[in-house]
């Protein structure tokens, strides 16, 4: 089953998949670099929101946890959404299956597939391997009175939800975890620009703020 196959892939399997960046263009953790953006259609609120935050995440990246809880603070206080794409890097042995299991939660509602990725981030040290990922995700699940299948994606359809996420992280440009922004729903580049790229998360609060008065919506 494609699940089971996502779960013991080793590096060449994954990159067969056609996630396709060659792996030393790809990092986590790494210095403020500027995106060079390709596809800058990826880059807008969902409908009906002025400004959003919108993030590349590998749930198994180091970086992607210490940023997570910024993400939900800043996104709580300003009211705005956070918009999450998959980006599991193919170094990381557990991240893409990480993935499809979040999928799976996204199934049962989209807030408890939320949920889940905080806890993944939120209990990272403690997951080693693939049967700690699996045994995380049974008591996930039994805390929130469901079972958790065995056969997860028999049919590769969360796992093509997951490819299709990185592909378009490809498009934009993403070479590593996490790439943040703060998009809004502006297209006059002359007047402000639609999206600009957290560098530095010290920054996040007050590019939001910027973002709010541009648009109108504070």
């Amino acid at each position: 089953m494609l699940y089971f196959l996502t779960r013991t892939f080793a590096l060449p399997a994954i990159l067969s998949l056609g996630l396709g960046i060659p792996v030393l263009a790809q990092f986590s953790n790494p210095e403020p670099e500027t995106t060079e953006v390709h596809n800058v259609a990826a880059l807008r609120p969902p409908a009906g929101a002025r400004v959003a935050i919108v993030e590349w995440e590998d749930l198994e990246c180091p970086d992607c946890a210490r940023a997570n809880p910024i993400l939900e603070e800043a996104a709580q206080k300003y009211e705005i959404p956070c918009v999450r794409h998959d980006f599991p890097l193919p170094f990381h042995h557990w991240s893409f299956a990480a993935a499809v299991d979040a999928r799976w939660f996204d199934t049962q509602s989209k807030k408890l597939g939320d949920a889940f990725r905080d806890a993944v981030f939120a209990a990272q040290p403690t997951i080693k391997s693939d049967d700690d990922l699996r045994a995380f995700a049974a008591k996930f699940a039994k805390e929130h009175w469901l079972e958790f299948p065995a056969a997860v994606d028999p049919e590769g359809r969360l796992a093509g939800l997951v490819k299709a996420d990185y592909a378009l992280g490809q498009s934009v440009g993403i070479r590593h975890t996490p790439t943040i922004w703060v998009v809004t729903d502006r297209a006059d580049r002359a007047n402000s620009a639609p999206f600009v790229e957290v560098l530095g998360r010290g920054r996040l609060f007050a590019l939001i703020e910027q973002a709010q008065a541009e648009t109108g919506a504070r």
